[in-house]
């Protein structure tokens, strides 16, 4: 399997590890309170959306044949917009939607968690 196949399968391995765990942890959420449970829904997606969004940029760039440096450029620029997307995702979560901040910070770091400790766990494992 070549390089680049493997990292597009362990990416969306990641991605689906992400997903559930903000999906569980919005349920968990949601049995104490329904506004609690979206609010985690909410921080998930700020942490989550952002990634999703850089996987894409990242995999649209894969098949071409960058000019020297341009890949640090590449990387740079989607972790920028990353950043900044997460922010703006936060600011209408707990801003404009008036999410409780709690589940929002509580599912925003775990999802951020499991973007750090998937990867060490999926390739001790295969």
């Amino acid at each position: 399997m070549s390089v680049s196949l493997y990292s597009v399968k362990l990416a969306r391995t990641v991605l689906l590890f992400q997903l559930v765990t903000f999906v569980v942890i919005g349920a968990l959420f949601a049995l104490k309170d329904a506004i609690w449970g979206v609010s985690a829904i909410a921080g998930g997606l700020a942490a989550w959306l952002p990634n999703v969004l850089f996987m894409f940029l990242a995999w649209r760039l894969q098949g071409q044949t960058p000019a020297k440096g341009r890949v640090a450029w590449s990387f740079a620029f989607g972790e920028v917009l990353k950043v900044f997307a997460t922010i703006i995702f936060l600011i209408v979560a707990l801003g404009v939607f008036g999410a409780v901040f709690w589940p929002v910070a509580i599912t925003w770091l775990s999802v951020l968690v499991v973007q750090i400790v998937a990867p060490a766990v999926i390739n001790n494992k295969g």
